[in-house]
């Protein structure tokens, strides 16, 4: 794990990504290039191929082999002179252990039956304790503490819970930027301001998961934009023709550089859109999150415009109607 074949080919994909930026810079200019990016990505290929005819995982069987009937086994072990007698059968067990249950059971039952009348005995149980005087007491005799450690209360279990939670160490997980399939995949990335995506196709789509104080510049024309799990991130793109989703994140800004139908804020803290003049249509749709705010250009600067968070709902008659209880403005 993994199988050799499927990550060959993850490994052609990534290789992909890279060889696509010496295409774009030398196809028009030099074959060279354009030449070794083809014989480089033919080596994955033909490497995947190798390994699927020659190092599968897992049994093979052969589709043109001998069929091996049951006279043709017995024939080959009675012919072979070389060959070695079988083993002969294992000796047979030895007799059973014999327990005593009898004895066992009476003594169970006579253990049982002391307990129950010590415990039927009633308020008379405590007639049995010793008395302990006031110089035996550790709490009214210093000296006695001073003697020896503390025993911790056998009442009392101090082992951790076989359920409780551990604090398990953090794992640190490779960053990634790369186009997978149709998907852009943009996940851990720490403290990066200069992550750009070129190249973009109108059906490709951009995941971004768990980026931490980092900003993404995404240029062309994209299908859609989910940001998920991420903190103090920026993200300026050019276009999009879906929707751009902000789920389960704090502290994000979003520039829109050309248009955008939608943007969904969901569980989120903190989100800023700074929209373009061509994206003043735009529908900002939001649940279960704060700290929202959408900036409007006006005579060359932003002026900024708070989304309402509480909201107040009221029966008129035949229907509920809902409008925002707080002041915007």
């Amino acid at each position: 794990s993994p199988k050799p074949g499927p990550y060959v080919k993850e490994m052609n994909d990534a290789a992909t990504f890279y060889t696509n930026r010496v295409l774009k810079d030398y196809k028009n200019s030099d074959t060279r290039h354009v030449d070794w990016v083809k014989s480089y990505l033919n080596i994955w290929s033909e490497l995947q191929a190798y390994i699927k005819e020659h190092h599968t995982t897992g049994l093979t069987w052969s589709k043109t082999g001998p069929v091996a009937s049951p006279m043709s086994m017995r024939s080959v072990l009675t012919s072979g002179s070389c060959l070695s007698p079988p083993p002969p059968p294992p000796p047979p067990p030895g007799p059973p252990p014999t327990f005593d249950t009898e004895t066992a059971k009476d003594e169970g039952t006579a253990s049982r039956s002391a307990l129950f009348a010590q415990l039927n005995q009633g308020e008379a149980i405590t007639k049995g304790l010793r008395h302990v005087s006031d110089d035996q007491k550790t709490h009214k005799n210093p000296s006695l503490r001073a003697q020896g450690p503390s025993v911790r209360s056998p009442t009392k279990s101090h082992t951790p819970s076989p359920t409780s939670p551990k604090n398990s160490p953090q794992q640190n997980h490779a960053p990634i930027l790369e186009l997978e399939g149709k998907k852009w995949r943009v996940e851990y990335q720490e403290d990066k301001n200069d992550l750009v995506i070129n190249n973009t196709e109108l059906k490709q789509v951009a995941y971004i998961f768990k980026c931490n104080k980092s900003t993404l510049q995404i240029k062309g024309k994209i299908n859609s934009i989910t940001i998920d799990n991420c903190k103090k991130f920026g993200l300026v793109f050019d276009n999009v023709v879906g929707i751009v989703e902000v789920i389960n994140s704090r502290d994000i800004q979003i520039q829109v550089m050309g248009k955008v139908p939608t943007i969904s804020i969901n569980k989120t803290e903190g989100c800023h859109i700074y929209l373009s003049e061509e994206s003043l249509d735009c529908e900002i749709v939001s649940a279960k999150s704060s700290e929202m705010n959408i900036l409007i250009p006006q005579d060359g600067d932003y002026k900024e415009f708070p989304v309402p968070e509480q909201f107040k709902t009221a029966w008129d008659g035949s229907k509920l109607v809902t409008e925002p209880a707080e002041i915007v403005g």
